[in-house]
């Protein structure tokens, strides 16, 4: 408790003071807010009492302007503000509300980048100009994780926490509502690196000999037929790595379509939410040749394991750089090395130049229209060239070659043989190939 001497009553609400645990001889001031029980107190910085009177009183008709104009009383850093609207998500996120990933993520940008640029500046006094310079800002102070520049996506993504830390320092009247950001951050998006169908053709050339290459040591062996099956899922059902990661035995059926045919169905979870997706009965093979080598079998064990029988944690992330640097596809067209994320982008880039409903799509992947449009928007012009160049003088649409019959392997249905899968698919001028050469 701070120890007050010589204090004085101004008026009723406004006392001035000094403190006794301190060695100079100030004045402060302490104003009670009207209608409330709460005050705020002041430094006057002055040691004569004449001085500090007439500051008092300024002070105090300085706090009943604020108060009705809707102007913030209290001072508060944007590193404190920011506390606050960390302790409220994860206090969400014990209740279910938001993911524990959410205020994680949060409190690390925070921490990491936010607090380094307006972290002590008083939240009042932030306003347009610091958004609108935060991603020179952020180029100014820092590398990319995969590249020298720090990606557009990474700085939409702090910008957005940083938006969210000020629509919620309006919430609680640090701010007005009219100091609130306005517009969107001006970046480019980045187009997804994708494998192109002629690098998805050689990456299946390449892997079948990649897979069984070594042969001192089984345990590598095992983990090369493992990725290289878990590549054909990925790009064949689209899923998101961390709905791979969960995937368990139970969560794979095969049913039937309206047409009597088999259609793979996974019940994956990811980003704190459930879903179904549809894949072809080929991916029922791949996920097959696992379970063949797999030491986890069980129905509640997951799919891709560590030779062990363990999680998979990386999603074998060593053995996935080793075989696309070997088909000399590592680094993408947009100069960034190629992750696992590169198979969900190619199964979204072969649907929509199939031709897909973006609807449907978005269903399937467990995503927005919109984000599909914004990422995948340069797919459009390609799916609809028929269309958009029809017409057109020394142009004129190329019938697609007609698809070979496939042969079915014994022991197994005609919707998927090896012996004919083994042929690289036909691509024809019109439109590529579907992310299902089978080995």
């Amino acid at each position: 408790m701070t120890f007050l001497t010589d204090k004085e009553e101004l008026k009723p609400g406004l006392v001035i003071f000094r403190r006794g645990d301190v060695q100079h001889r100030n004045w402060y001031c302490r104003v009670k807010l009207p209608k409330s029980d709460r005050y705020k107190t002041i430094s006057l910085k002055t040691a004569d009492v004449s001085s500090a009177r007439d500051r008092a009183y300024d002070h105090d008709a300085d706090l009943r302007f604020r108060i009705k104009h809707d102007v913030p009383i209290f001072n508060h850093s944007f590193s404190q503000v920011a506390k606050e609207y960390v302790e409220l998500q994860k206090r969400r996120g014990a209740t279910g509300q938001v993911s524990d990933a959410r205020w994680r993520k949060c409190e690390s940008v925070i921490k990491a980048q936010l607090d380094r640029c307006v972290g002590s500046t008083q939240v009042h006094l932030i306003g347009q100009d610091s958004w609108d310079d935060y991603p020179t800002w952020r180029r100014e102070h820092g590398k990319g994780r995969l590249r020298e520049q720090v990606s557009d996506a990474t700085i939409r993504f702090e910008m957005s926490i940083f938006r969210a830390v000020m629509s919620f320092a309006a919430k609680k009247r640090y701010i007005r509502t009219d100091q609130l950001f306005q517009g969107r951050p001006t970046l480019a998006k980045m187009r997804r690196d994708a494998f192109s169908p002629e690098e998805y053709r050689k990456l299946h050339t390449v892997g079948r000999s990649w897979m069984t290459a070594v042969k001192k040591r089984p345990s590598s062996t095992w983990y090369r037929t493992v990725a290289y099956n878990f590549v054909l899922i990925m790009c064949n059902t689209g899923m998101r790595p961390s709905e791979a990661k969960n995937l368990r035995w139970r969560d794979v059926s095969i049913r039937k379509d309206r047409e009597g045919r088999d259609v793979v169905v996974l019940s994956v979870t990811g980003k704190g939410k459930a879903r179904g997706l549809v894949a072809p009965a080929s991916v029922a093979e791949y996920i097959d040749r696992i379970r063949a080598i797999a030491k986890a079998k069980e129905p509640d064990d997951r799919v891709f394991t560590t030779h062990t029988g363990k999680p998979a944690l990386t999603l074998y992330k060593n053995m996935i750089e080793d075989l696309l640097t070997k088909a000399e596809l590592r680094q993408g067209p947009s100069g960034i090395p190629r992750s696992t994320y590169s198979f969900r982008h190619t199964y979204a880039t072969f649907r929509l130049s199939e031709g897909i409903d973006v609807y449907f799509l978005a269903e399937q992947m467990g995503t927005s229209v919109a984000m599909i449009e914004d990422h995948y928007g340069h797919v459009s012009p390609v799916k609809n060239a028929v269309r958009i160049l029809h017409g057109m003088k020394g142009w004129q649409a190329i019938p697609a070659e007609p698809a070979e019959p496939e042969a079915p392997s014994k022991g197994r249905k005609a919707s998927g043989g090896r012996a004919a899968a083994r042929q690289p698919p036909r691509v024809s001028r019109q439109r590529p190939a579907r992310p299902d050469p089978r080995p």
